[in-house]
């Protein structure tokens, strides 16, 4: 009787010092994961305090007027940041309108039509072109598209959409191949594939089921499309396009390669222009003085664009949830 009691006091204890033993894992566990969410926070405060400070010599020069200024001219010490936002978010909203229904269907191809012997070799052929290197798409944009454009297309545009009232506006020459036009269509086949691969792995999340089920109820593959696969995984399609815009609206050598790199507001978006980060990529090593901090103000005014895209994001994601 007295082992039996010995032998439950010992296993009491043991269980005891097990529980003690777990509870301080499980806490350096919470310190650990705490210690890196606050790091990224940190991090992230650095960069914006950083940015600030170096900024701040060009709004106290020009004021808030830096914010819609259209002119920069190193030689004056004038500088504006109109032409450089409008030219960023021009090319993105293009590449998007190309990516975007291309990355969504090719998805749809691959989820609901591809042949099962096709479907491995186009899928890895679009994830590959993921991870192709910006300068890449730069040079064969600067070597193969752009005299595709300046001796073919640019001209059919100009003759064609470029004489339609209004629209034409958009499609006046100057055209010399480099413009906000062919940075687009770069930025487009950039973008496409990570939209088409987080498209195509939130569609093949969609329950067996559902599938069966609707064409079993005689729709077609469109209907299922519109109907099943897109309203099921809105919020992975969404988190997709914005990582796809986030890309667009940070690349740097590609488009500097082929928008022409011309500070100036242009109203046609066949005309050499400039975007933020090509205007940074171009003059960052030569700048000093006023004309450094403001491109620094451009880099800041880049930071709050892609904080805005993202809380965008995040509120689209929660409207989609409440409906």
């Amino acid at each position: 009787m007295a082992d039996a009691t010995q032998m439950a006091g010992f296993q009491a204890v043991n269980t005891s010092a097990a529980t003690r033993k777990f509870r301080i894992q499980d806490r350096i566990f919470y310190l650990m994961t705490l210690s890196s969410a606050v790091l990224v926070v940190l991090l992230l405060l650095a960069i914006l305090v950083v940015l600030v400070i170096d900024a701040l010599p060009t709004f106290q020069a020009f004021g808030l007027s830096f914010l819609w200024g259209t002119k920069w001219s190193a030689p004056a010490d004038i500088y504006g940041a109109v032409p450089a936002v409008v030219g960023t978010l021009v090319s993105s909203f293009i590449a998007m309108l190309i990516a975007v229904p291309l990355g969504i269907g090719i998805a749809i191809f691959l989820t609901e039509l591809c042949p099962g012997s096709l479907r491995r070799p186009i899928s890895t052929a679009i994830e590959l072109l993921a991870g192709v290197p910006s300068i890449i798409y730069g040079i064969v944009g600067l070597f193969i598209l752009v005299p595709l454009m300046q001796n073919y297309i640019l001209p059919f545009l100009i003759s064609t959409v470029g004489q339609v009232p209004v629209i034409g506006l958009l499609f006046q020459p100057p055209a010399p191949g480099v413009g906000l036009l062919t940075a687009s269509l770069v930025l487009a086949v950039m973008i496409l594939p990570f939209i088409t691969a987080i498209s195509r792995d939130v569609f093949s999340t969609v329950p067996p089921m559902l599938r069966e089920s609707a064409y079993g109820m005689g729709m077609t593959t469109w209907e299922v499309a519109r109907h099943i696969l897109i309203p099921y995984t809105r919020r992975g399609l969404v988190g997709g396009i914005m990582l796809g815009l986030g890309r667009a609206l940070g690349e740097t050598m590609a488009v500097t390669f082929v928008v022409g790199s011309v500070s100036r507001l242009q109203s046609s978006i066949i005309s050499p222009s400039t975007t933020i980060s090509a205007q940074i990529a171009n003059n960052f090593g030569d700048a000093d003085g006023l004309q450094l901090s403001s491109l620094i103000a451009l880099g800041l005014l880049l930071f709050v664009l892609s904080f805005c895209v993202l809380a965008v994001a995040r509120w689209m994601i929660g409207r989609g949830d409440s409906l």
